[in-house]
């Protein structure tokens, strides 16, 4: 193979989508660009590689051939639907490899089975860590984040022309959009068609680059994002914000992704749509009934303890734990905790002798 995939997240050929899909966040998280200590190439080479094995398809194609071909299209498309029978291209990959082909496998087949056409470039995916409150946990909360990162440009709206600069016919492509290549490979010499990389496709070009990106239509700057947190996010989640990524000339932006942190409450616990919280009470309380006035996320409520309660039984205080999809909130419920008091003077011990010969 080509590249060792499995390797680079650190994990065996047989392992399942989630341990890939764990192993990948832990790396990802530790190689990070934006963090101390991170790597860039590092990054890049698990990012590829968790896009081929989460994918079940380009996960057979590479367990088979040792490359991805499909790009995420359909095999066949384009009139190309031979099965290669377990073929190594591998050794064909090789630039310069003594037999006068010059071509990469992965562009050669990735325009053969996407119709003849070159797949758009996608700018880079990034991650970030959100640190939040055990309330905006458990009822939702709206987010504005500030990042760095590779954004369109905010001078010529990603266009990559001076404000106000007349547009041209692209020279390089006479205005098409594509040019069309032809390679050298072992099946014969093949016509590809390509994005042209002068104007990105569109077709024109402008007569005077942007002055702030340099006509790259993108740059490296701060920006503010909103990110809607949905109630009851556990710890650990993570969030996908579509093409909220690093930005990419002429293609379109990656993805961001957002790993939650959820601080821990010191009495109360979520467990599903409810939530949960001991209360410690006297043996008494227990035996006669009582009051008692705890504080849930909704603020101070007087919670009614019934006469004979039982040690760790729960009390349901309705329509006062998480939101739920739709409408409607689960429960608040309260685990009762018996306090048995550890030393009793003469009064109290014959008062439970008492209560003994009574048969209670």
């Amino acid at each position: 193979m080509s590249k060792d995939y499995y390797k680079a997240l650190g994990i065996e050929k047989q392992s399942s989508k989630e341990d890939i899909k764990q192993a990948f966040r832990k790396l990802a998280h530790k190689y990070h660009p934006d963090k101390a200590g991170g790597d860039t190439e590092k990054f890049k080479e698990i990012n590829e590689a968790y896009s081929v094995l989460s994918d079940d398809k380009k996960r057979a194609e590479y367990d088979q051939y040792g490359r991805v071909f499909s790009g995420g299209t359909n095999a066949g498309a384009g009139g190309f639907g031979q099965d290669f029978g377990g073929f190594d291209f591998s050794s064909f990959a090789r630039n310069g490899s003594g037999n006068g082909f010059e071509f990469d496998m992965g562009d050669l087949f990735g325009d053969f089975f996407g119709g003849g056409q070159q797949q758009r470039k996608r700018g880079r995916d990034i991650s970030m860590d959100l640190e939040l409150s055990f309330e905006e946990a458990i009822f939702g909360v709206e987010r504005t984040m500030l990042i760095n990162k590779v954004a369109k440009c905010e001078s010529c709206k990603g266009s990559g022309g001076e404000p106000g600069s007349l547009e041209k016919k692209c020279g390089t492509c006479n205005g098409e959009g594509h040019i069309r290549e032809v390679k050298r490979t072992f099946m014969g010499s093949v016509a590809v068609q390509k994005i042209c990389d002068t104007c990105h496709g569109t077709g024109n070009t402008f007569e005077k680059h942007c002055k702030t990106c340099h006509g790259a239509g993108v740059r490296k700057r701060d920006q503010e994002i909103k990110v809607k947190i949905p109630a009851g996010i556990e710890d650990g989640e993570m969030i996908r914000l579509s093409q909220a990524g690093e930005a990419v000339s002429g293609g379109i932006p990656g993805d961001l992704y957002i790993k939650v942190h959820v601080e821990k409450h010191s009495r109360i616990k979520k467990d599903g749509t409810d939530l949960t919280m001991d209360l410690n009470i006297k043996l008494t309380d227990a035996l006669l009934g009582s009051e008692y006035s705890i504080e849930t996320l909704d603020g101070l409520i007087m919670l009614k303890v019934p006469a004979g309660v039982a040690h760790n039984e729960l009390l349901r205080i309705r329509g006062k734990g998480v939101p739920k999809d739709g409408s409607g909130r689960g429960d608040f419920l309260v685990r009762i905790k018996i306090e048995l008091p550890q030393k009793l003077n003469k009064k109290a011990k014959k008062l439970i002798e008492d209560l003994r010969e009574e048969g209670i």
